[in-house]
């Protein structure tokens, strides 16, 4: 049976493994056609953050810009989700939260996690991404279907550590003996940030000043292993703590001539184009490259937030409350992606098709030549035909969960057909300036035309022919979807919260502090 062979995970820290694959013994795709994949997940990225033009024509991102020259942009490219867990376990298992179970972020106190009868495409070709989805005993990367894990198990910002990133409010240090203003309720203070090797902490706190330059020694290391093992592709999952908060950036750069998250999105650049070259010519032609999001930019973080660029969702800033991460307005979920692919991709093209994260699940299985389990239903669409040919036909329709601003988490209340957008509910989400905008529902729903009006600033008139024809179709869409969540295999998630669970190296030492040498 042949082997999809060395896969790689750069989670909020990172994982790496080697694996085989459930291939079927029918597939007729060649081990030599079988693609190496190298997959990179950034975290809380705006999709006003890349290519884009800026008044001195500079740019802090000359590897993205050069992967986007080699590879297919994809301007109308979603998050499954507008929050960390539920994001990644749709774009895992290539199912909505409402199929999967993961419909809200893990706590670091979670007993449970993504649900153990769902499947990855790390259990079928075996690899992972950055994780938060549960770190206990079997809801580890390693019990999966990753062979090797190192990594921080949930978000960045979910612990202490010794030297603070920028953040907003800005969280102390790890002290032995610290005093919690009300200044820092916001921030992890009793337990330190772990660097989690497969099922053991190593260091606790990180140093997350250095988890860049790890990052990249990882993943040339497998790169450069299974440069030299030729018989089996690869896969490398790289899902990174960069962009979201608290920033960090490499320590030569001049910050006083950058703002900091201009230097953090250079610094996620320099790691890319490490990753890039450690690619050799020989696996190079044989490489496809996928760069995206997990979701829009922490718009309550001001400064240290991206950008969302024309999506800036009008109607609800306009009265209060936030358009970007845990919305769905079109700057939580719209994320830059670009997909490179030598002399299979056709160089610096651009895609308008209406795409998801959750096509990432399809897509690589069906590059692979491995089936998905025949026994549930799947969210994401094979893209094969766009990234390969001209096509343009992508979903006709695609929900947008709720994220944690407004509604029941995971309830598809926001609806895209086409170039409409149909809201149920807005509202929930908390601004730079503090204010988050009433909780509101909408029946009839709110409509916008995103080809008029991306910036999501006047909804159509329910009493015009327009919004009744498009009506019609998004209320048959979204009950066509609900009836075939209800009549699928659907899982449940464990989110209850033990303090026991906390990932803790050294529980009599302040803050869990621990360094193991290897």
């Amino acid at each position: 049976m042949p082997q999809f062979g060395l896969c790689l995970l750069l989670l909020y820290s990172g994982l790496i493994h080697h694996i085989k694959s459930h291939i079927k013994k029918e597939d007729k795709t060649s081990e030599k056609e079988r693609p190496n994949f190298i997959i990179i997940l950034a975290d809380d990225i705006g999709w006003g953050d890349l290519w884009v033009n800026r008044p001195d024509n500079s740019t802090p991102t000359p590897w993205l810009d050069s992967l986007m020259l080699k590879g297919k942009r994809f301007t109308d490219f979603h998050s499954p989700a507008s929050t960390c867990s539920p994001s990644r376990a749709a774009l895992l298992t290539g199912r909505h939260g409402l199929r999967n179970g993961v419909t809200h972020n893990f706590a670091w106190g979670s007993v449970g996690g993504l649900p153990l009868n769902e499947t990855t495409f790390a259990e079928l070709l075996h690899d992972a991404g950055k994780w938060h989805l549960g770190h206990i005993g079997s809801y580890n990367p390693v019990h999966r279907g990753f062979d090797y894990y190192f990594g921080i198990p949930y978000s960045n910002d979910m612990g202490c550590t010794d030297k603070p990133g920028l953040d907003l409010p800005s969280c102390p240090p790890c002290l032995r003996n610290q005093y919690i203003t009300r200044k820092h309720e916001e921030c992890y203070t009793k337990v330190a940030l772990p660097l989690i090797e497969n099922e053991t902490i190593i260091e606790q706190p990180l140093d997350t000043w250095s988890l860049k330059d790890r990052y990249a020694t990882a993943a040339v290391n497998q790169i450069f292993t299974a440069s030299i093992s030729k018989k089996q592709p690869f896969l490398l999952y790289v899902a990174l703590a960069h962009m979201h908060v608290p920033l960090f950036h490499n320590a030569f750069l001049n910050v006083t001539t950058q703002d900091p998250y201009t230097a953090s999105l250079s610094d996620m650049d320099s790691l890319v184009g490490t990753i890039m070259q450690a690619v050799s010519t020989e696996q190079l032609e044989n490489t496809l490259i996928w760069f995206t999001g997990d979701n829009g930019p922490w718009e309550q973080k001001c400064q240290f937030a991206g950008h969302v660029g024309p999506f800036v969702g009008k109607w609800q800033t306009s009265r209060g409350g936030g358009s970007a991460k845990r919305t769905t307005w079109e700057g939580g979920h719209r994320v830059p992606t670009v997909v490179a692919w030598p002399k299979k991709i056709k160089p610096n093209s651009t895609s308008s098709a209406l795409l998801s994260g959750l096509d990432i699940f399809p897509t690589v299985l069906s590059l692979a030549g491995v089936k998905p389990p025949s026994d549930r239903r799947y969210d994401g669409i094979d893209i094969t035909d766009i990234l390969l040919n001209d096509s343009d036909t992508g979903h006709k329709s695609l929900m947008h969960p709720n994220s944690g601003a407004a509604g029941q988490f995971g309830d598809l209340q926001s609806v895209r057909l086409k170039h409409h957008k149909a809201f149920y509910i807005t509202g929930g989400s908390v601004t730079c300036g503090g204010g988050s905008g009433q909780q509101q529902y909408h029946n009839p729903p709110l409509i916008f035309d995103l080809s008029l009006d991306e910036a999501e600033e006047t909804p159509l008139n329910p009493e015009s022919e327009e919004y009744r024809s498009v009506l019609k179709e998004v209320e048959r869409e979204r009950e066509a979807l609900l009836w075939d969540i209800a009549t699928d295999k659907v899982s449940s998630a464990d989110y209850t919260v033990n303090p026991a669970a906390v990932p803790c190296c050294q529980p009599h030492n302040p803050a869990c502090r621990c360094h193991r040498l290897k």
